[in-house]
């Protein structure tokens, strides 16, 4: 070994299908991959945002604009453009809101970093610099928001709508932002140390077609989509004891298989007697502890759905485990796993309504904890969307009522936090300056892109909100419906300080974490997805993603 190396010749450590990718080549591949992401996203953004159409592999349309939707419905091959995805994964978990922001300031990111690393700038530099302004940027969102109180119903409204804007509720987002305030309100309690606590397991959102946006309803209760198991049966309770049941009311069968050979017909009877009884017990163990409505999250035998309509009880058979583990705690009842240790304790207790015309029923519980919004939409596609719109609007105002901070929108405090981190940067020594000036660039993307969606100049837009900041107008944002400049705030378009927050951290954090790579070794193709047969080495790479960016543009 020691004298092929003597002899000058390169010594071989990796696999012949391995590939390997350095220094700027690596850089380049990995800002690529992520920018092109962030343009896949970036149309979609605000009020005049455009929707995407995506087709999985086995046909199945999705319409929408939800960033983190629209990515992670994509077919994405690449564990950089991976890593960015994630942002928009965390965002939605974190804030409920702001995926698509927080992809394109990335994005943006990206691009002003790549134009410092043209410049002989330092990867170290310029993420040292990203972090600094990262946490500034932070310090001056808690100084520009806006303390609020949670009691105030209009400025919460206010939230809902401006989630909800332009993501297929637009016409009924009044309607709408009320069901979803109230609905927080009803789920919403007060801990020990006097914060709000909003509960949105206890909130639980049903689907129906073929109705308007407009006749959505919020319900205090729980909705069971299903029908009564036998005719006979009363479709309504009132004051009733509830069962809840996941255990099948059904003949117990053996857990091995048995063969019984008859040599009498009396026999054969005798069998049927004996299972018509096991029946005619489980059902009178029900009615033994009082119950006057079943709700089985398994099957029901129809000589069982006989004697229970016999017994005039209300049963319904093949309920979602999921509405036994809501209905729950809307009347009060334990889910009982074994028929026959069930008790009259574990019984719930409330109204159980049926809507015909639905056909559903309504299961209401005296004091409910629990409350249902049923949301309404003429096709499944326009269903679909409205919930995507609705749980990122629940989600929002849950966090403004938990954390009490809210900003202008419109990209009113994009513009400010830039203005902010110019003056910042002054105060930063070093190549690091370059760096937070570059971030506060980015971060003027968000009313770019505003603007351009809504078919507005970009340039002339972004000057006139500069010239408003620097007057002290610190909520002064865009209006894309007017293209006028004013006051955001008083407009209505309000956003929770915390999902800014997490968006700018989420951006700047994915941005560093992808400069600080600066060499790939892959043991194979540099994709994700290796059912592909493209042949390549490492100088290949970036050209390939180069070409995925462009059919991403050319499709979106």
């Amino acid at each position: 070994m020691s004298q092929r190396m003597q002899q000058g010749q390169p010594m071989i450590v990796m696999s012949e299908d391995s590939q390997r990718v350095k220094d700027k080549d690596a850089q380049d591949y990995n800002i690529s991959a992520a920018r092109a992401v962030a343009e896949a996203v970036r149309s979609t953004l605000g009020p005049k945002g455009m929707d995407k159409m995506l087709v999985d592999s086995m046909g199945s349309v999705t319409i929408t604009n939800d960033g983190v939707t629209i990515l992670q419905e994509m077919d994405i091959d690449n564990p950089t453009a991976e890593m960015i995805i994630e942002v928009a994964e965390t965002q939605e978990d974190e804030a409920g809101d702001g995926t698509t922001t927080a992809v394109a300031i990335a994005g943006e990111l990206l691009k002003n970093a790549e134009d410092l690393l043209e410049q002989d700038i330092h990867p170290t530099a310029i993420i040292k610099g990203f972090h600094m302004a990262s946490e500034q940027a932070r310090e001056e969102i808690d100084d520009i928001a806006q303390d609020v109180d949670t009691e105030d119903e209009d400025l919460l409204r206010s939230v809902a709508e401006t989630s909800m804007t332009g993501k297929g509720t637009e016409v009924n987002k009044e309607h709408l932002s009320a069901l979803i305030v109230e609905a927080i309100r009803q789920v919403t309690v007060e801990s020990e140390d006097g914060d709000n606590v909003v509960d949105l397991e206890f909130l639980n959102i049903e689907t129906q077609t073929g109705r308007s946006a407009g006749e959505s309803d919020l319900l205090e209760g729980g909705i069971v989509d299903k029908d009564p198991v036998h005719d006979n049966m009363p479709t309504s309770a009132t004051d009733a004891d509830i069962l809840l049941l996941n255990e099948a009311i059904e003949v117990e069968e053996t857990d091995v298989d048995t063969e019984v050979s008859v040599t009498d017909p009396d026999q054969l009877q005798k069998f049927l007697d004996r299972e018509e009884k096991q029946l005619k017990d489980k059902v009178q163990h029900i009615v033994d502890t009082g119950a006057d409505v079943v709700f089985c999250q398994k099957g029901i035998d129809d000589l069982a759905q006989h004697y229970l309509a016999k017994e005039g009880i209300l049963a319904v058979r093949r309920a979602k485990k999921s509405d036994l583990e809501f209905l729950s705690e809307v009347v009060g009842a334990n889910v009982v796993s074994d028929l026959e240790s069930a008790t009259a304790d574990d019984l719930g207790f409330g109204d159980v309504t049926r809507d015909e015309e639905d056909e559903l029923f309504y299961v209401e519980g005296d004091d409910a904890h629990g409350v249902t919004l049923l949301l309404r939409g003429s096709t499944d596609h326009v269903v679909d969307e409205l919930e995507r719109g609705v749980n990122d609007a629940l989600d929002v105002v849950a966090q403004t009522v938990s954390d009490g901070r809210v900003l202008a929108g419109g990209g009113a405090i994009e513009v400010e936090l830039a203005s902010r981190l110019r003056d910042y940067a002054d105060s930063v020594s070093g190549r690091e300056q370059l760096a937070v000036e570059a971030f506060a660039d980015s971060l003027e993307l968000v009313p770019r892109v505003l603007a351009g969606n809504a078919g507005l100049d970009s340039i002339d837009t972004l000057v006139d909100l500069r010239a408003a900041h620097d007057d002290g107008q610190i909520t002064a944002g865009l209006n894309v419906f007017s293209g006028d400049v004013e006051d955001t705030f008083e407009s209505g378009v309000v956003e929770p300080a915390h999902a800014k927050e997490q968006a700018v951290t989420s951006a700047a954090e994915a941005a560093n974490l992808v400069l600080k790579i600066d060499d790939i070794i892959s043991a194979g193709d540099l994709s994700t997805d290796k059912g592909g047969d493209e042949e390549g080495g490492p100088g290949g790479a970036p050209g390939g993603m180069g070409g995925m960016g462009g059919g991403m543009g050319g499709m979106m």
